[in-house]
């Protein structure tokens, strides 16, 4: 008797254990479950408009292949991005070329500092009066960007095309105090970036990118009356921190904005406009 207890009592533990190991499966894979949504980073980019918020749009499926959750934010002007991002409400920022993001930082004693190049964006001016850079009257108003990096390059670009003529050796340097020649004394109105493609109706030619002139429906290739000669120094590029640009989230976005998806979306898409700075 006491053999056939003890045989039924060993009986009921075998089972008990049994159900006990079916039970760890589920247990162990919510675990795992788990463990790789911790594993996800989560980086914020702030932006501005396309063709800049296309690329971020672009590689987001991608990051999200590499454990990184991008999310994209789009700021209403140019100067809050960089504020962003110095203040650590953002972890990256794609909207300026580096002499911006330079006088940034001297003007802010910031520490951002460029990541990737990513575009070159084709600088133009551009009018609706005239046809031809030969027929500016005397006197005529040319718009140009008022930080001091687009200054630079606006007048830059008017001197390439014999306009005007600068101060030698000042280079992207230089502000209208730097113009020494200016033969038709065109005017210079400065605003601000944004303003730049309502100013076409008011100023006779208005400098700027492709990302404010393709809205109003213009190309550098085909509308505007004078292009600079290079424009490899004001690659549009993605910026972080000094204390985040090694981090493996912020590598692993790097990758993928400078990856082929990214080139052919240029190449098909933005071909007239802008070129990729990377290979």
């Amino acid at each position: 008797m006491k053999v056939k207890m003890m045989l039924m009592l060993l009986a009921v533990m075998l089972v008990v254990a049994a159900c006990g190991k079916k039970e760890e499966t589920p247990a162990a894979e919510g675990t795992k479950e788990d463990t790789q949504a911790a594993q996800e980073v989560t980086l914020k980019v702030a932006t501005l408009i396309p063709p800049m918020t296309d690329v971020l749009d672009i590689v987001k499926p991608l990051l999200k292949e590499d454990g990184v959750n991008l999310e994209v934010v789009v700021l209403s002007d140019n100067v809050q991005p960089n504020t962003a991002l110095a203040n650590k409400e953002v972890d990256a920022n794609f909207f300026q070329h580096v002499p911006y993001m330079t006088q940034y930082n001297e003007a802010n004693n910031a520490n951002l500092v460029a990541v990737q190049p990513i575009y070159n964006a084709i600088y133009g001016g551009y009018s609706k009066k005239y046809k031809t850079i030969e027929e500016l009257p005397e006197g005529a108003t040319i718009a140009i960007a008022n930080d001091p990096s687009n200054i630079g390059r606006s007048l830059v670009m008017l001197e390439q095309n014999g306009l005007i003529k600068l101060k030698e050796g000042v280079g992207f340097n230089a502000t209208q105090a730097d113009i020494t020649e200016n033969t038709k004394n065109f005017k210079f109105e400065e605003v601000d970036l944004l303003m730049l493609a309502r100013m076409m109706d008011d100023a006779d030619l208005v400098a700027m990118t492709p990302a404010y002139a393709s809205p109003l429906g213009l190309t550098p290739k085909k509308d505007a009356l004078l292009t600079e000669k290079d424009d490899s120094h004001f690659a549009i590029t993605m910026v972080a921190r000094e204390d985040n640009k090694d981090s493996e989230a912020i590598q692993k976005l790097a990758k993928r904005m400078a990856g082929p998806e990214v080139k052919a979306f240029f190449e098909e898409k933005y071909a007239d406009i802008a070129i990729p700075a990377f290979k």
